[in-house]
């Protein structure tokens, strides 16, 4: 199965639909999202590293790469806030 993921604007992903299914099956991947979420939080806060997010909104993959601003755990922040679903991301880089 070839996954590929379009690379977008973070400002477009505000128009995106997310469903609110999650995109992950394993409950494994579904805890260390988890834990990368939070990493990936302390990375963007204390250093400011973007991260690669991956995700699926209702039409297709898509990957931007941002700094994380905020979990909650329904959701993740970017700057001007933008959020993402968590159980629409996929993996984080």
């Amino acid at each position: 199965m070839s996954t590929t993921f379009e690379l977008i604007d973070k400002e477009s992903i505000a128009s995106l639909n997310f469903p609110k299914t999650e995109v992950l099956e394993d409950k494994e991947e579904i805890a260390s999202r988890k834990t990368n979420l939070e990493r990936a939080l302390s990375l963007g806060n204390l250093e400011h590293v973007k991260i690669k997010i991956y995700f699926e909104d209702d039409s297709s993959k898509k990957m931007v790469e941002t700094t994380i601003w905020g979990v909650t755990d329904n959701r993740v922040i970017l700057k001007q806030g933008v959020v993402i679903p968590v159980n629409r991301i996929h993996k984080l880089v």
